[in-house]
């Protein structure tokens, strides 16, 4: 990846870190205002999402799941790329999935895959680079924006050099470029790699792409082991989605899995902290409720997802109260 001038590079950091302070390193006005496509109440600071591994258990097929989600009211969804697959593979049209999700008033702001293309074996990151392109041509087709691009094959790996790991993922973001489609780098704070928001931030910047950016999550920045403050040297232009949810104060950090991850409001994140913070930033894009909850799996999906929406619009309201 060829270097970039200083200014060049300080400049393309303002899409990641608070642009009214670099704005005054680089001497020029940055904008960090994501403008969702959607047009929102005065007091709906965000928009709301509805990440279907929240309610996947039921296995209700993805056409379902968007129909609950436009009847409780969220305003756009993400899927997993592999209920996708499913749709097709049953005889689905992508084309008439497409326009089923814009006849619901719904947008698919990004969706969930598993492409290794981070790892460093050339064979296994050309075949994960193939598996991202699959799954962009499909989102392309309904109408999906951006792809989570997690550091799959890489967990159990330590020391990988973040400037290696940024060129791959300027590859990915290129590749997105191509197909109409977004890679957000995400963290994994049960990884090895990039499991800390340090790490997610540097690779972003140091991709030197005009489009990259970051997929946080509320459970996996406590679980990296991140502190949340780290969200204050952020640009919300940077964020699309953020994924949301909550953690108890028990068991332990290390103890805690996907699993055990809880309704916005009924555990000890400080989402009031992190709301705020994300909202100074100029980010105003989607929270999405992802939840991977055993007992919330066993209830009625309408009913989860209805009470994760009300939640999370509750713990907003509480933020900007």
């Amino acid at each position: 990846m060829p270097a970039l001038p200083r200014r060049d590079l300080l400049m393309h950091s303002a899409g990641i870190l608070g642009g009214a302070a670099l704005a005054a390193v680089v001497g020029t006005s940055t904008s960090t205002a994501a403008v969702p496509d959607s047009v929102r109440p005065a007091d709906e600071p965000f928009g709301y999402c509805l990440n279907t591994s929240t309610i996947r258990e039921k296995k209700l097929g993805i056409v379902a799941e968007l129909e609950i989600a436009s009847r409780v009211g969220y305003h756009a969804v993400e899927p997993w790329m592999r209920q996708l697959a499913e749709y097709v593979q049953a005889g689905g049209s992508l084309k008439d999935l497409g326009k089923r999700i814009r006849d619901l008033g719904l947008t698919i702001e990004s969706a969930i895959g598993f492409a290794a293309w981070i790892v460093d074996d050339d064979a296994a990151r050309a075949k994960g680079l193939e598996e991202a392109k699959r799954d962009m041509a499909v989102l392309a087709e309904i109408g999906g924006k951006r792809l989570a691009a997690p550091p799959v094959g890489a967990q159990k790996i330590t020391g990988m050099d973040l400037f290696v790991i940024a060129e791959r993922y300027r590859k990915l973001l290129e590749l997105g470029d191509e197909m109409g489609v977004v890679p957000e780098v995400e963290v994994w704070g049960h990884s090895q790699t990039l499991g800390r928001l340090g790490e997610a931030v540097f690779v972003a910047v140091e991709s030197g792409h005009p489009k990259a950016c970051l997929l946080p999550d509320v459970y996996h920045i406590f679980k990296g082991g991140s502190d949340f403050t780290g969200l204050k040297l952020l640009s919300g232009s940077a964020i699309h989605v953020f994924h949301v949810n909550d953690y108890p104060a028990e068991p332990a950090r290390v103890e805690q899995t996907d699993a055990h991850r809880v309704y916005p409001g009924d555990g000890v994140a400080p989402l009031t902290q992190i709301f705020r913070d994300l909202h100074a930033s100029g980010f105003n894009g989607y929270l999405s409720l992802e939840l991977f909850n055993r007992d919330y799996w066993q209830q009625d999906p309408e009913l989860v997802a209805k009470t994760g929406l009300e939640k999370t619009r509750a713990a907003v309201r509480k933020a900007f109260a």
